[in-house]
């Protein structure tokens, strides 16, 4: 398996993990937040789902998925359409209350981008250069193994929160 296999395969982890975390799940579920403030669900899985958005549109050159395809529109939320859940707070979680056909179908469909924009790309690409803000400058291989890092951590915190849902926690 070459690279874009391994990545291939990895982002198609993290839509099992993804699944896994939301399908079955009423609204209250899925705004549940541990503790009473904690991220819930439904903010984690936009949140991941928005940052690999964003960051793949980026590299690839096109437009988001979230406004390319009016899923900012369906979602309604109270942020800026450029927000992707970087810094917000507990009252900008609390306002992510959305169902899961909809989280999900955004999901699907950034995924599925995802999936086209490694279609297009060769395995020579990964070592270009795309943000030279950090040192060493990020590698287009590098920013999306980033991506699928992140989105795994934010997929298994929404296992763990559907786990103390289920359990009645």
């Amino acid at each position: 398996m070459n690279a874009l296999g391994v990545l291939r395969d990895l982002f198609g982890r993290v839509k099992t993990d993804v699944h896994g975390a939301v399908d079955g799940l009423d609204d209250a579920a899925l705004a549940h937040r541990v503790g009473g403030d904690a991220n819930s669900i439904a903010w984690l899985v936009w949140h991941l789902t928005r940052v690999q958005d964003d960051h793949v549109a980026e590299v690839a050159g096109t437009e988001q998925v979230w406004t390319a395809q009016g899923w900012a529109g369906r979602f309604a939320l109270p942020f800026d359409v450029e927000a992707t859940g970087y810094g917000q707070g507990g009252d900008e979680v609390g306002a992510v209350r959305v169902g899961a056909d909809l989280l999900l179908g955004y999901y699907d469909a950034v995924h599925e981008q995802t999936l086209q924009y490694l279609d297009r790309i060769g395995e020579d690409d990964l070592d270009t250069i795309v943000d030279r803000r950090w040192d060493p400058p990020v590698t287009l291989g590098v920013r999306l193994i980033s991506v699928a890092d992140d989105d795994i951590q934010h997929a298994g915190q929404a296992a763990f929160v559907r786990g103390v849902v289920e359990s009645g926690g």
